[in-house]
């Protein structure tokens, strides 16, 4: 096992030892410099703390696991967003040798972000045996403490890559208070070799001068069919005080990505930092119990 790794995995359990608000005080102090306010959270990134810690309720339970949230998607939008196709889920790799794949496809585990495998045609196996090592391992619940990952099945999924382009479609990222979606975080050219051109608009498409993003970025044109995407949005989200939905617009179509009740973990960087209590302002948390 290479250095790093066993690093990484001496860290893991010494976080493991302590009890969950004292390791989430711990990420914040040593990322922010700073610790959360958890009695009486302002900041939107206080707040998704506030919500690891506290917040179990059945209705975010499917909204990290990537067949459940697709489920979310169909019951509350309904024909107005599609939904990409899943071609397998298991956690056998070596099934796919028997399954018709499409001629592009996605790979990625249905209880985790940021790993994914763009393929085409039928997959050399190994190879992706190799590449997916580790993905079935539980990182965001057991050591985030994020509790509906904790609840998805822990599986591959496969599903069929939206669009016809080699390149992948602009990423936006709707930021959703009670049924509204007031802000818009575009990603663009992330996967595509030319790194991540990233911005925050608010609901009328005016830029929002706060980093990451911000005016030093290109402007991304805004899409002829915001109004869809703002209208798909706020019905997926309506049923959370928050929930950040994830959408693609292609050929004038809404295509729906992933949401997640968690965004960064709460460990977001925003500069100037009223941001973060501009959008703490929107969000309402429940009262529990």
């Amino acid at each position: 096992m290479a250095m790093s790794g066993v690093f990484v995995r001496i860290v893991r359990s010494a976080l493991l030892t302590l009890p969950l608000t004292a390791r989430r005080c711990l990420f914040v102090l040593t990322t922010h410099r700073r610790l959360p306010n958890l009695r009486n959270p302002q900041r939107f990134t206080d707040k998704v703390h506030w919500r690891i810690l506290n917040d179990r309720r059945d209705v975010l339970a499917r909204t990290c696991d990537k067949l459940g949230m697709k489920e979310i998607a169909r019951d509350a939008g309904g024909t107005s967003v599609r939904i990409p196709e899943t071609v397998w889920s298991g956690t056998d790799l070596r099934e796919l040798g028997d399954v018709a794949l499409p001629d592009r496809w996605v790979l990625k585990p249905t209880h985790r972000f940021g790993r994914i495998i763009f393929g085409s045609g039928r997959p050399d196996i190994a190879d992706l045996q190799e590449r997916t090592a580790g993905w079935l391992d539980e990182i965001n619940w057991a050591v985030h403490g994020e509790w509906a990952y904790g609840q998805a099945v822990r599986q591959f999924l496969v599903e069929e890559r939206i669009g016809e382009s080699e390149q992948v479609p602009a990423d936006y990222k709707f930021f959703v208070f009670d049924g509204v979606a007031q802000f818009v975080l575009v990603v663009a050219d992330r996967f595509n070799g030319g790194g991540s051109n990233a911005a925050y608009y608010d609901r009328d498409w005016n830029r929002i001068a706060v980093h990451p993003g911000g005016e030093n970025m290109p402007l991304h044109e805004r899409p002829d069919n915001l109004t869809d995407l703002l209208d798909v949005a706020g019905r997926i989200g309506e049923a959370f005080d928050f929930m950040r939905v994830d959408l693609y617009s292609v050929d004038g179509e809404v295509w729906f990505g992933e949401t997640t009740p968690y965004p960064v973990s709460g460990m977001a960087t925003y500069s100037p930092d009223d941001f973060d209590f501009q959008m703490g302002g929107f969000w309402t948390l429940p009262k529990l119990g």
